[in-house]
């Protein structure tokens, strides 16, 4: 396995600038590389030609040319030639749906595992978890299936918070994943705090970007620290 995965949280922490929190993030694991295939698939409310710009904006500073995957004649042959895949936030029901109808998980999966960096955000992190069960987002389409690009054998949580706002009597994030672990008892859930990552490289799995995180399994929650070594979840 030489797979090198960057999975954020979110493309922002508070108020600040799209991407700004983990263009340092970016630009370490990406290394060498300075031109990505960027998958804009999970952008709803924003065309494919504006979310591929703006993320070319965002990563400027860091002379990272931005190809959009929606710009290829070949999507398969935009990402058999990629220097590193990137996948960013949006609706993961949408995203997953258009990987399946161009045909891509399989030659992700391939690229990724041959070494080819990854990096993804919110939609674009929940992906590469087993499924996509556990998404924040509302079923807006059928995909195929809810199996995801499983490049990590967990299931992700992106923006987990557990947070109540005061009088709300639906359920929260923190219920949704109890629910799951009920049917899905032997199954691990990472939630990802926004503003940090999981990062896989060199066959080490970490949570990084300055704030702890969580693991959930069997309905048991605990404490996943800042630096903490996840490697026993590959």
């Amino acid at each position: 396995m030489n797979k090198h995965l960057l999975l954020l949280s979110s493309s922002r922490v508070g108020e600040t600038a799209y991407l700004e929190h983990a263009t340092a993030m970016i630009d370490e694991h990406l290394g060498d590389v300075r031109e990505i295939v960027f998958i804009p698939y999970a952008g709803v409310t924003i065309n494919f030609d504006e979310y591929t710009q703006r993320v070319q904006n965002a990563l400027a500073e860091l002379n990272i040319n931005v190809k959009g995957i929606h710009t290829f004649a070949d999507p398969k042959q935009a990402i058999e030639q990629a220097k590193a895949i990137v996948v960013g936030g949006g609706n993961t029901f949408q995203l997953l749906n258009l990987l399946y109808r161009n045909e891509l998980i399989e030659l992700i999966q391939q690229k990724v595992s041959a070494g080819t960096p990854y990096i993804g955000w919110s939609a674009g992190s929940n992906i590469a978890g087993a499924s996509i069960k556990t998404t924040n987002d509302m079923p807006i389409v059928e995909p195929q299936s809810f199996n995801a690009l499983n490049l990590l054998p967990v299931q992700l949580n992106p923006h987990y918070t557990d947070f109540n706002p005061p009088g709300h009597n639906g359920e929260t994030r923190e219920q949704r994943l109890q629910e799951f672990m009920v049917v899905n008892p032997d199954t691990t859930i990472i939630g990802i705090v926004e503003g940090t990552a999981l990062q896989l490289t060199k066959q080490k799995l970490s949570l990084i970007g300055g704030a702890q995180g969580y693991r959930f399994i069997n309905g048991c929650k605990t404490i996943v620290p800042d630096q903490a070594d996840l490697s026993d979840l590959l």
